[in-house]
């Protein structure tokens, strides 16, 4: 079951690819780029969450 973090993480990586998406769609960089940190924050954010279920076992 997914805990918290793990749920976040992904919303955040999602939310990332569509505005990096929108971005270059625009030819807005910024919100490109603030995309691509996004989807670094939600992938870390992932992994820290994949890493505490896996010391809850």
């Amino acid at each position: 079951m997914a805990n918290e973090d793990q749920a976040t993480g992904k919303a955040k990586d999602i939310g990332g690819k569509v505005k990096e998406e929108l971005g270059d769609a625009t030819g807005n960089d910024k919100m490109k780029h603030d995309g691509q940190s996004d989807q670094v924050e939600g992938k870390v954010q992932k992994k820290t969450g994949d890493a505490k279920e896996k010391l809850s076992e």
